[in-house]
């Protein structure tokens, strides 16, 4: 029985029991070959882009016994994948621009999943916009610390295939820091909007005594996020003083 991360575990969390995986961009398959150990799926698709980590993932496919229920292809994101091979996709560990250029890639591969289970890197509310106008509804997040790095992550259905499916739109603080990571009051999803706003502060106080059109406009989109920042705090029962802007 393998072990794998938090950040795993929290993905693997996410699959539907029962359904067939595909995972894009697999490294070294741990997250395919602990779902079937574990009995949640019956079979997978893994797959990378590079031979180098699709030889690892096979390695330890055939280490785990498991040659004859999870296989492995060498594929351009969902190029080497037909329509209804599986019902679950993952996509994970990627940044948000090249994970949307792979859903984008084969849009008739893409629509034939259930559920996408998503973990973007970078531009993290562009990629939720993304899958909006896509007709994808979020109906679940989470998000992980793991060695001081924060990860969020998601599970879309096309819209109007779940009764789970959220129809009210979403408020700009909840496409910057998740709907659900805000509404369930997510601890780890606080560390994260604490460290942060320090950031910023430190980032504001260097600046304080910097001169120039460059330095103000800075300035602005600085105070503008930390705005962003005490807004979000407020889900968690925290209010700020109108006047100077402070907790």
């Amino acid at each position: 029985m393998i072990q794998i991360s938090d950040r795993l575990k929290s993905i693997a969390e996410m699959v539907t029991e029962g359904n067939t995986l595909a995972d894009v961009g697999c490294d070294h398959a741990f997250l395919a070959i602990w779902l079937i150990q574990n009995e949640k799926i019956p079979s997978a698709v893994v797959s990378d882009v590079r031979e180098g980590p699709l030889s690892r993932a096979i390695g330890h496919v055939k280490e785990a016994g498991l040659t004859d229920r999870i296989e492995a292809r060498l594929s351009d994101g969902l190029s080497a994948f037909s329509p209804g091979e599986a019902e679950s996709l993952v996509i994970a560990g990627m940044g948000g621009p090249l994970m949307e250029k792979i859903l984008s890639g084969r849009r008739e591969v893409r629509d034939s999943f259930r559920e996408l289970i998503l973990q973007p890197q970078s531009d993290v509310p562009h990629f939720r916009r993304y899958l909006m106008q896509e007709g994808f509804s979020i109906v679940e997040e989470k998000m992980v610390e793991e060695e001081g790095k924060f990860y969020p992550m998601m599970r879309a259905v096309p819209s109007g295939a779940s009764a789970a499916a959220d129809k009210e739109p979403w408020q700009d603080v909840e496409v910057q820091y998740g709907r659900f990571l805000l509404k369930d009051r997510s601890p780890v999803l606080k560390r994260f909007l604490d460290w942060k706003y320090r950031q910023l502060e430190q980032i504001l106080l260097h600046l304080s005594e910097v001169q120039g059109i460059a330095a103000e406009q800075r300035k602005s989109e600085i105070r503008q996020e930390m705005r962003e920042i005490r807004t979000a705090k407020r889900y968690y029962g925290e209010m700020e003083d109108e006047e100077t802007g402070v907790y």
